[in-house]
């Protein structure tokens, strides 16, 4: 028996779809491209959420969040109990600022503009 991963889907009917044609077979994946469902301004929680439902009585088969666009995903992957996600090396570097206090991101942020414009020669 082959191991797949079913790719590209975008729907709870995509996903009920595979479920029938991958039960009791050999591990395998089914990757939903919640960034892309993102990028048409639809939410991608609840498809991702119902998505690990429907794949709760079937061990064999693992979600994967793809196509994450923000560290967000990374935890809204965890929040809805997601297998997998697939990562940029962009998201990576950006995790050690999950949890960031605010207030001092806030300041960073603020120095860092004033960097840009020192460095570009404007002046107040």
């Amino acid at each position: 028996m082959v191991q797949v991963n079913v790719t590209a889907m975008f729907t709870i009917a995509q996903t009920e779809r595979m479920i029938g044609c991958l039960r009791g077979g050999p591990k395998s994946n089914v990757s939903i491209f919640a960034g892309r469902i993102a990028d048409a301004g639809i939410d991608p929680m609840p498809i991702m959420t119902e998505a690990v439902g429907l794949l709760a009585d079937h061990p064999n088969i693992e979600l994967i969040w793809a196509s994450p666009r923000e560290v967000l995903n990374i935890v809204q992957a965890h929040w809805v109990g997601c297998h997998i996600i697939t990562v940029t090396h962009d998201l990576l570097k950006k995790l050690p600022g999950l949890g960031k206090d605010l207030d001092v991101f806030s300041l960073e942020t603020v120095q860092m503009f004033r960097r840009d414009a020192v460095a570009a020669g404007f002046a107040l």
